[in-house]
This record gives structure tokens, sequence and C-alpha cells, in this order.
């Protein structure tokens, strides 16, 4: 009985890691000038859906690209949607020094010339989430999570 409650507890660690453990692919964010900018401060990639099929896979994450100019999003306000429980990752470069400060979500990365703002989450809390400069109360991004 021992043994089968010993199997059990490390099986349920075995997948609480899986569940739990950061993403560790190899999006390292490379030089300004080494990878083009999207002509969209915004761009969500999933990968496109087939069928009916009701499937367990992993959720895809969702990539957000802004570029600040002058202390303002080119092109605008960029906007995503993610669902709960997806990982999402925001890239921001800037030609000025600032703090990026993702809403709700009490995160905070700094950006400057040559120094881009790199984060990852999960999309655990639903709602509207602004995402500033924050020294310059400036808003550069919207982030919605649906349930």
């Amino acid at each position: 009985m021992r043994l089968l409650i010993g199997l059990a507890a490390v099986a349920a660690l075995v997948v609480a890691f899986v569940l739990l453990r950061p993403d560790d692919d190899d999006d390292a964010v490379a030089p300004p000038t080494a990878e083009p900018i999207p002509k969209t401060t915004e761009t969500a990639t999933r990968p496109p859906t087939t069928g009916s099929t009701p499937t367990e896979t992993a959720p895809e994450r969702v990539r957000m690209v802004v570029r600040v100019q002058g202390g303002r999003p080119v092109g605008g306000i960029a906007r995503a949607t993610a669902r709960q429980g997806e990982p999402v990752l925001l890239i921001v470069r800037s030609d000025v020094a600032d703090h990026v400060h993702v809403h709700g979500y009490d995160l905070m990365g700094d950006v400057g010339p040559g120094s881009p703002a790199r984060m990852q989450f999960r999309a655990r809390l639903t709602g509207r989430f602004e995402i500033e400069l924050e020294d310059r109360g400036q808003q550069i991004a919207q982030l919605t999570v649906l349930p």
C-alpha cells in the first residue's frame, strides 16, 4: 500500500512539474537590427483550428510585439486577446528608456534603446489589462483575457 501511495505522489509531482514549468523555448530577443519589426505593433499567434475533434493540447502562446518611438506606440495602442491559462509573451522595443508595466498582473520590466523588455506570463486573471510606459504614464498596449 505504501508503494502505491509513493508511486502516486511521484506521478503527481511529475504532472505538476510538467504543467507549471516555465516555457523553455528559444524565443530569445535578438538585437533590434537583427529582427525585422512588424508593421503592426501587435501580433498574436495561434495555429489555425481545423475540424471539430476536441483534443487535449497545451495552449498556444499569445505573442505581442510593441514598438515605441518618441515615447508613443508606433501605429497606436497594440491590442491582443488571450484565453485564461494561455501563456503570453510581451516584447517591447523602445527608443526611450522607461519601465513597461502590465497592470493587474503587476509585472514591470525595463526598456530602452537596444534593450527590449521581454515578459512571459500565464493569463490567469480575466479582464482587460493596460500595458504602459510607467514613468511617462503612456498606454502602449492592451491585453484582454477571456475565460
